[in-house]
């Protein structure tokens, strides 16, 4: 694993420093616009919950963690007034799947740090279980790179954003390239989702990173590329193919 971080790290902060200069990628003009924090959704119980419910990641490979116990604390708290919230080391100590204790500690699972798309679904089927949640189900969905701007997957997402950000009929989490979203390493990241304006067709972030301080907000086809990115071949190693979303309906 630290000959992974020291072959990749020259080739993302070039990447970086390309973008920084040329105004390319999220350094373009008018690619993020930040929102303030005091804004809260009230006309919609899910999203105030999760916006209250949000958090940040205690280290850096820990995204996972942060969003996970968000969206479990935001239907925990949709069923029952003031209950605890659980906090990260409690559902890191209660969801053993994949190893995900292990995974987030410093040398990882057999050097695998972070969850990729698919355990991420599965780590995230498994908390809502182990926390005897109700939901309807739990779909897990990959973003492949270059997929057709008319594409139902494209349809699709946008649909479940309404419902999350209008009806309050679901949750989304995304798993993307931090760095195509915000001016940042192009990295594997996980957050939750905050809501969608369909109006302007922008997309807020409830992003667990603790160097963002406020949401912010990207247009759709920009989030839809952070989700479809390729991630560097060498995040293929440890599972990280591409990106895509977590999507867990209520019943």
């Amino acid at each position: 694993m630290n000959l992974l971080r020291h072959l990749v790290r020259p080739y993302l902060y070039t990447r970086y420093g390309f973008h920084r200069l040329t105004a390319s990628g999220s350094f373009r003009k008018g690619g993020v616009e930040y929102v303030d924090p005091s804004i809260s959704p009230w006309w919609n119980p899910l999203k105030q919950a999760i916006w209250k419910h949000h958090v940040k990641q205690f280290h850096g490979s820990s995204c996972s963690v942060a969003s996970v116990v968000a969206c479990i604390n935001a239907l925990r708290s949709l069923g029952a007034n003031g209950i605890r919230p659980i906090t990260q080391a409690e559902i890191l100590d209660q969801v053993p799947t994949g190893h995900w204790k292990q995974r987030m500690s410093s040398g990882g699972y057999h050097g695998r740090r972070g969850l990729p798309l698919p355990l991420l679904g599965q780590v995230i089927k498994d908390s809502i279980a182990t926390y005897g949640l109700t939901a309807g189900h739990v779909d897990i969905v990959p973003t492949p790179k270059n997929t057709p701007h008319q594409s139902p997957l494209r349809t699709l997402l946008k649909k479940r954003l309404i419902d999350f950000d209008r009806h309050g009929r679901g949750l989304l989490i995304a798993h993307f390239d931090q760095g195509s979203l915000i001016p940042t390493l192009n990295i594997p990241h996980i957050s939750p989702v905050g809501a969608y304006d369909a109006k302007t067709d922008h997309v807020t972030m409830l992003d667990v990173d603790p160097d963002e301080t406020r949401p912010y907000q990207v247009g759709f086809e920009t989030f839809f590329n952070g989700l479809s990115t390729d991630y560097h071949h060498m995040f293929k190693m440890h599972g990280y193919g591409s990106g895509g979303y977590v999507y867990i309906a209520l019943r």
